[in-house]
């Protein structure tokens, strides 16, 4: 199973399914269920349904706040030269969250060796 690296606050926003997009500097061909990981922590804390990837203009990603989540003041900063939203749906925590090796030099995407709810 396939695990997306997010940060907090963004992943607690996924799993409580306010946050459809993940907004991302480069696209992703990748769907189906994936496992996320809470950067820098080291555990599974959730699962949801990677459904599609959108190439966004700076307009339509300043106006998908109720999307993305990210406020206008901090959306205006835009640090990708592309902006793609990888779309989510159907997140699930999962509980007790599960711990896994992170593999060295992994910042995005990391092969887990099991799967979620299978």
């Amino acid at each position: 199973m396939r695990g997306l690296i997010v940060r907090s606050p963004w992943i607690d926003h996924i799993l409580d399914d306010t946050k459809r997009w993940e907004i991302r500097g480069s696209a992703t061909i990748i769907r189906g269920r994936i496992a996320l990981i809470q950067g820098g922590s080291g555990i599974v804390v959730g699962t949801a349904d990677l459904v599609g990837c959108l190439a966004l203009t700076r307009d339509e990603y300043l106006q998908g706040e109720v999307y993305h989540c990210i406020p206008a003041d901090q959306a205006n900063v835009v640090r990708y030269k592309h902006i793609y939203a990888w779309v989510m749906s159907n997140p699930e925590r999962v509980t007790p969250p599960i711990p896994y090796q992170h593999p060295r030099g992994a910042v995005i995407w990391v092969h887990l060796p099991f799967e979620i709810g299978a």
